[in-house]
């Protein structure tokens, strides 16, 4: 059963959940996955931070946000408003946290008041983060990454000829060579014919067999965009499908890329009611929007689009 935890319970579902015989996170490609679909995820919101913050520190502020769910803001004497991450504890009488306790090695540990002494920038009304989202497909992209991997070498099927002694040997080879140079015809001895019914000839021929239909690496690399399309999806990149049908009325369109945009929508909602919060209490501007899209346009649709075939 889904339920909002806090900070120590999320850490303890996090933990949880590794797989004991299939090491499917500690490899290099779901690292390289886990990469890749984070610097995606950032693609899709614009945060406007103060000045102060840009730079390698909102790479900071990225991380933190998209990783632990939430970032704590407080004043500090030398460096004025500044931002970390940290865990959060107490309950008010709607279970939201009361306190924020962070240890920073320059600052040192402080245990603060939300909503006096700090302020929280969350994405996610349960303060979870999307990692939970990232690692998911990183996962699944890394497994079918090997797959594919292996399904490239076994497709590297070569003839397997088998020789009977070393001038029949001989003889394969240099038929071989003839044929790789292009000679429109090749002559050999008829003594020297195989037949596969009689195991005394010079050499025999093993045919695999049904090798078309062992050909998986383009099945592989269509569920391969069909998972990034599933990640697009849910962390709200508008896109279509690659299988879609060759004409697609507006309607399917729009709904299908109202369909994806729907999680990051609530992200954006949550983000800016946040900001409200600590913008009042500390004298901020701070504030997410969705970016644009190809084309210069923004992630809104528009009901008059709703005629037409795209």
């Amino acid at each position: 059963m889904y339920i909002p935890f806090n900070y120590q319970q999320i850490n303890t579902a996090a933990g949880l959940y590794n797989p004991s015989s299939v090491k499917a996170y500690n490899n290099q490609t779901f690292a390289f996955w886990e990469r890749a679909l984070f610097q995606r995820a950032l693609s899709v919101l614009d945060i406007s931070l103060p000045e102060d913050w840009n730079g390698s520190i909102k790479d900071l502020f990225n991380y933190i946000l998209f990783k632990i769910g939430f970032v704590i803001v407080f004043n500090e004497d030398k460096y004025g408003t500044i931002f970390t991450y940290g865990s959060l504890s107490g309950y008010d009488v709607f279970y939201r946290p009361t306190n924020a306790i962070i240890a920073n090695p320059v600052i040192g540990s402080r245990n603060m008041v939300i909503g006096k002494e700090c302020g929280i920038l969350k994405l996610t009304p349960d303060y979870f983060g999307i990692w939970d989202i990232i690692s998911y497909y990183a996962e699944k992209l890394s497994t079918l990454d090997n797959a594919i991997n292996m399904s490239l070498i076994n497709n590297k099927f070569a003839f397997m000829l088998g020789a009977k002694n070393k001038a029949a040997g001989e003889a394969l080879k240099k038929m071989l060579d003839k044929i790789n140079k292009g000679e429109p015809a090749v002559i050999y001895d008829q003594k020297l014919a195989n037949d596969p019914n009689d195991k005394s000839e010079p050499w025999q021929f093993w045919d695999r067999g049904n090798l078309k239909e062992s050909y998986l690496t383009t099945d592989q690399l269509n569920d391969f965009r069909t998972l990034l399309y599933n990640f697009d999806s849910e962390i709200g990149i508008p896109t279509l499908r690659s299988e879609k049908k060759e004409r697609m009325i507006t309607d399917e369109a729009i709904g299908l890329q109202r369909d994806a945009v729907s999680r990051s929508e609530i992200w954006l909602d949550t983000f800016n009611e946040s900001a409200i919060e600590v913008n009042k209490l500390f004298g901020l501007d701070i504030s997410a929007k969705r970016k644009s899209i190809e084309g210069g346009g923004t992630n809104e649709f528009s009901e008059s689009d709703n005629a037409g075939d795209v």
